[in-house]
């Protein structure tokens, strides 16, 4: 079973911070997806794919294996991401789940706010 702990990480020859988002349909999936996308612009880690974690690609799980550190955004409650990185043996990584910071699926819009707030969520609990 792979556990990851660690803080953010730059591109400079350490292990990355891997980024996974919902990236679901609804409208807090959008907002996953774009708070996953801004803290990789900021150099806070890099987005990676959920589904290849899903779908047990060899090369994937052993990059996410190797990482300094997962971050999981779920938009919802089902907590899809949460549970793939479980599912496929990940015990140790940070989760920020939308529904907590009160987002409510399909009345949330994906406004530069919303973004802004899971974006400081996942960096806090990064200690960034």
């Amino acid at each position: 079973m792979a556990e990851t702990t660690g803080t953010a990480s730059c591109s400079c020859g350490s292990a990355p911070t891997l980024l996974f988002a919902c990236s679901g349909a609804a409208d807090v999936g959008k907002i996953a997806d774009q708070a996953a996308r801004q803290l990789g612009a900021d150099g806070v880690g890099r987005m990676f794919c959920l589904a290849g974690i899903g779908g047990r690609v060899p090369g994937m799980l052993a990059s996410a294996e190797a990482a300094a550190a997962l971050v999981v955004i779920d938009g919802c409650p089902l907590v899809c991401g949460k549970r793939t990185l479980e599912n496929a043996g990940f015990s140790r990584f940070h989760h920020i789940e939308l529904s907590k910071l009160g987002m409510e699926r399909g009345k949330t819009p994906c406004t530069e706010a919303a973004v802004a707030a899971v974006v400081a969520a996942a960096r806090a609990q990064l200690g960034l």
